[in-house]
């Protein structure tokens, strides 16, 4: 999060009390728990939260946020903040948002660059799987969904999409 704070946030008009962080002094299941509380007053209480964007990447895996591949995380729906302690990738004790939060966001926004992501990204937007990637999962209710790649990592999808340059 200094990173984020020091390159992004610190360099928007945002409030301080409009940042909320997960606390990572805490054990992780007090941390989600708190987190999750510090989400509720934030958006007054909301079962779940409702996000305008939320911008999230995917790993070469499928797995998003930190939700991954046949974890069962996947299946939980009545937390909105959830811990991990098993994770497949390091560091095992995480914080994540759940699908149901991540599904009621009015756009989310998935960016994937490079090469090593053109497989996983092709599973995820092609082929249609009995048991989905996590990423695959995220199917906003009422919102947008839109994915921005690099031509390395769109470089294996056949469906038409949109090419931009940049400047």
């Amino acid at each position: 999060m200094p990173a984020l704070l020091t390159h992004l946030l610190s360099k928007l008009p945002i409030p301080d009390t409009q940042v909320l962080t997960i606390n990572p002094e805490l054990p992780v299941e007090e941390a989600a728990e708190d987190y999750a509380r510090k989400l509720r007053q934030a958006f007054q209480g909301d079962s779940i939260p409702v996000f305008d964007l939320l911008i999230l990447g995917v790993g070469p895996d499928g797995h998003t946020c930190s939700l991954f591949p046949d974890h069962p995380l996947l299946q939980e729906r009545e937390k909105i903040v959830a811990p991990i302690s098993d994770s497949p990738k390091p560091p095992p004790q995480r914080v994540t948002l759940t699908l149901p939060v991540l599904n009621a966001a009015r756009t989310v926004i998935f960016v994937a660059t490079g090469e090593g992501k053109a497989a996983v990204l092709k599973r995820i937007l092609e082929d249609k799987e009995e048991n989905p990637l996590p990423a695959a999962l995220v199917q906003p209710h009422t919102g947008k969904l839109c994915w921005f790649l690099d031509e390395a990592a769109a470089k294996l999808l056949t469906m038409p999409f949109e090419k931009h340059s940049t400047l």
